[in-house]
Formats: C-alpha cells, structure tokens, sequence
C-alpha cells in the first residue's frame, strides 16, 4: 500500500509528480533543492492541501450549537486524556462548569494540577503516559468507573522519536496508547467513547506493511496523517463490535477543525514560527475547537458518527455532523488495523454489556 507521503520541495525543484491515493491528491517534489526549502515548501503544501480539501466541502448546514447547550452534567463522571492543555482543558472546564466530575489523565501532573485547581473538587488528576503501555495500563487498573472516556491527547509533526515500545511515536500515541487505554477501560466506561481525529486524516493513508516507519523513510505530517486517520478508524470499527456484541455504548469521533492550541509548536524546525503566525490569522480559539468534543460527549448523537466544526469548510465555527475520506469509512482497512493494533499493544478487546 502506498504510503502517500507528502515532501515537497521548493520553486524550481526538477520535477514534480502527482500522486492519488484512496484519500486524495498529493502533490509530490521529487528533488528539493535545500532542507529550508523543504521545510518550507513542505509547510505550504500541507496547509493548502487542507485548504483545498476544507474549501471542497460542504456541510448540510451551519451549527449554533455551544457552551450554552450542554445540559447538567451532575452525576456524570467523564475521563479526558491529554486534560492539562489545549483542547483537553477547555474540554475539561466546560465540562466541570456543566457540573461533572472530570479526571484528568496526562503525562505532566503538573500541568494537570494547574487546570484542576481552577474547579475545585470537581476536577482530579492521575497520571498517564500514552507512549508508555506500562503506564497505560496502570492507569486502567487504577481507574474508578466513568460514564465517558475522552481520547483528546496528541501529538503532532514531531521529529522522529519511538515510544516506550518501539512504536513511532505519533501512531504510538495518538492511537496504539488509546487503543489500549480504550480497550483496558471499556468494561469501566458505561456509556460512551469519543475520540479526536483531525481535519489532517484527509490526508492520511495506512500502510499496514511499515505502521511504525521502520522502512520507509520518516515524514513527520505524513506521519501525523496518519495517526489522525487511525484513530478515526479505530472509532468506527469500535462502534461496530459494540453493535455487532449487542453492547449498548457510543463510540463517536470528532475533529476540532484548525485550533489555536500548543500542538502546533514541537515540530522543532522553523514550522513552529510559520504555525504560530497562521494561529493568529486564521485559527480560532481552543475553546472553539473544543466544542466538537463537547457536542460528542453530551449531545445525542449518531452512534459511530464522526463531529466537526460546520463552518469555512469544516475549519471553524458551531460542531455538527462532519465529512471524512473515502479511506476512514473501510471497513476492511479498519478491521486490519485493529487486528494488528491488537498484535501491537497485545490488547485484546472484551465486548461485555
């Protein structure tokens, strides 16, 4: 399977060739003339490629919906991973100003305890490390019972680095960690699992021969792309042996559109610079790209439905039902990956009601 990668050189490179995969066009530079212009170029490519993804699609309608929305959270205990920043603490404000008890599971405490503390008793924290499976499951094991499992945490364009296990760390965290969070909690988790995707999984495709970049030679979006469409798979083929086991719990998937969070600043090149002034631009609040996860988390929603922003094209605005490529709704892509998510991690799924 073709990995779909995405370099891309700069103006005057000798040759550029067009690549079309199962989840859209590529546009690849066969030979960049410097690492600056490949950082660059590269840089370009991938925000227009979502630019012209975003500006292709349509959406039924806009959305209203918003903070004001979410109904009384009392009673309701949810489990946000990655809760110490970004989207995952607006998601856990929102949440705990709804009246929820929220545990926030990330791997800086620290930072942890600063967002807890600004929610009093409503808010705890316990560590999680999601590129350490020893850790993962410690968690789960330690775990008390919650209604709703938020996998939110992420990282995202990273030079590259292996996980505690061997695993390149954006498909290690973002997706093999979830998946064995997921599947060591799910006996815990009474109602639903959200879990966030990105707009970014347009430009994903799997390569079930090299998951883990071992051969293939490392490209740090393509890389996340990937990651981003995994865990959109990974939503819908749970959501599917939930059904399939007569389980009646929700596995949802949602995509902030494009945010204004830290993410954006670990890619450690110059792209960190040229990201920061695009969030000023163009982004809008964490707060905003939040909404999603909240709408999926306590909203009624379509039982393996995929959420998303429903204005400029999916980028921003109110949270409604979103659009996905023609790679995330494979059925039999997702049943491999999960299959060998599970040879992976060595977790394997009890779908008990």
């Amino acid at each position: 399977m073709s990995n779909g990668r995405l370099d891309a050189g700069i103006a005057g490179a000798s040759s550029v060739r067009r690549v079309v995969g199962s989840s859209g066009r590529r546009v690849v530079a066969a030979h960049p003339a410097s690492h600056l212009g490949r950082v660059l170029s590269w840089d370009f490519q991938f925000c227009h490629e979502l630019c012209r993804l975003g500006t292709g699609t349509r959406l039924e309608r806009m959305s209203r919906w918003g903070r004001s929305e979410i109904g009384d959270q009392t009673g309701r205990t949810f489990i946000v991973t990655g809760g110490n920043g970004g989207l995952g603490a607006e998601t856990v404000r929102a949440l705990a100003t709804a009246g929820a008890d929220v545990v926030l599971a990330c791997r800086s405490v620290a930072k942890g305890e600063q967002v807890a503390a600004e929610l009093g008793g409503r808010a705890r924290v316990r560590e999680l490390d999601l590129a350490d499976l020893a850790s993962v499951r410690e968690f789960a094991e330690g775990a008390d019972r919650a209604d709703v499992l938020i996998n939110n945490a992420g990282v995202m364009a990273l030079p590259e680095r292996r996980t505690v296990n061997g695993f390149e760390m954006q498909i290690g965290t973002n997706h093999l960690g979830h998946f064995a969070l997921t599947g060591w909690l799910l006996d815990k988790i009474s109602e639903r699992i959200v879990t966030v995707s990105s707009y970014a999984h347009q430009m994903g495709e799997i390569d079930m021969d090299d998951l883990n970049w071992e051969r293939r030679k490392y490209q740090r979006w393509s890389a996340y792309a990937q990651a981003k469409l995994a865990n959109l798979l990974f939503a819908r083929e749970l959501q599917r042996r939930l059904t399939a086991a007569g389980v009646p719990k929700i596995s949802v998937a949602v995509h902030p559109g494009y945010a204004a969070t830290e993410l954006q600043s670990h890619t450690e090149t110059i792209q960190d610079k040229i990201l920061a002034v695009s969030n000023r631009l163009m982004a809008q609040s964490a707060a905003m790209g939040a909404l999603p996860t909240l709408y999926a988390a306590t909203a009624d929603v379509e039982p393996g439905g995929y959420y998303g922003p429903t204005g400029f094209g999916g980028m921003r605005g109110a949270p409604g039902p979103a659009n996905s490529s023609k790679a995330s709704k494979d059925e039999q892509l997702a049943g491999e990956l999960w299959e060998l998510s599970e040879k992976l991690t060595g977790v394997v799924y009890s779908f008990n009601s």
